[in-house]
């Protein structure tokens, strides 16, 4: 019984010093979530401009929209806009019910044909001229308008670069506060962007009304936003 009674604790005491090892294996870290802002001037536009009918019957509603869509078209090639940057974005052809106090129920009045266009305006000084010459042939409405910048990508890029040095900064600062010093970066990742693929700003849907008035659109400048969030070694003073 002896025996056992010593070999038991030398068992013990090999187990903690291999676990020794394993629990001050893990470093000290400054974890930091920090942003990288950019400022950025739009440079193109995109608007949704809708055609659309009612009438009494389904063909008749889907043909006058497609006259209209027709007419909206060709102003957009006068405007400088290319096919391929006015894109059909939705179309549909539907019942259209309005509810009869005096039966009681909805009753079907006719049918609503709407076709909406997203046109791409990739020079911003056009989008005036673009607007003007889609409502001049009966566009029933322009809406969405937003704005974004050929050269969102590099801005994204400088916005990130910028976020990874104010973390590494703000690392140090707390490091020091800490009674240490900040050492190599051991992991980083980027949080999704402010904006979606690019910086936006919607603009309200408005009647399509012509004006002798030219249409003018002045955009405010935006911002590239990058958030990341990053973990830095810890070194207290006194180690190397």
């Amino acid at each position: 019984m002896r025996k056992i009674f010593f070999v038991v604790p030398l068992w013990l005491m090999v187990v903690c010093s291999a676990l020794s090892p394993a629990m001050h294996a893990e470093e000290s870290q400054v974890v930091v979530s920090a942003t990288g802002r950019v400022s950025i001037k739009p440079d193109m536009a995109k608007f949704g401009v809708v055609a659309k009918s009612d009438a009494k019957t389904a063909d008749k509603a889907a043909a006058e929209a497609a006259e209209k869509y027709r007419a909206v078209q060709n102003a957009l090639r006068t405007a400088g806009i290319t096919l391929e940057d006015a894109p059909t974005e939705s179309y549909n052809v539907a019942p259209r019910w309005e509810w009869e106090p005096a039966q009681g129920k909805s009753v079907l009045k006719g049918y609503t044909a709407r076709h909406t266009i997203m046109v791409r305006v990739r020079k911003l000084e056009n989008i005036g001229r673009a607007i003007d010459a889609v409502v001049q042939v009966g566009a029933d409405e322009v809406q969405s308008i937003s704005f974004s910048s050929s050269h969102y990508d590099a801005l994204r890029q400088e916005a990130l670069a910028l976020a990874v040095e104010n973390a590494r900064k703000d690392a140090g600062i707390m490091a020091k506060a800490a009674g240490g010093r900040v050492g190599q970066l051991i992991e980083v990742s980027v949080s999704q962007p402010l904006f979606r693929d690019h910086p936006q700003i919607e603009a309200m849907a408005m009647r399509a009304v012509p004006s002798p008035v030219p249409t003018e659109i002045a955009p405010a400048d935006q911002d590239v936003v990058v958030t990341i969030n990053s973990k830095w070694r810890f070194i207290p003073s006194g180690s190397r």
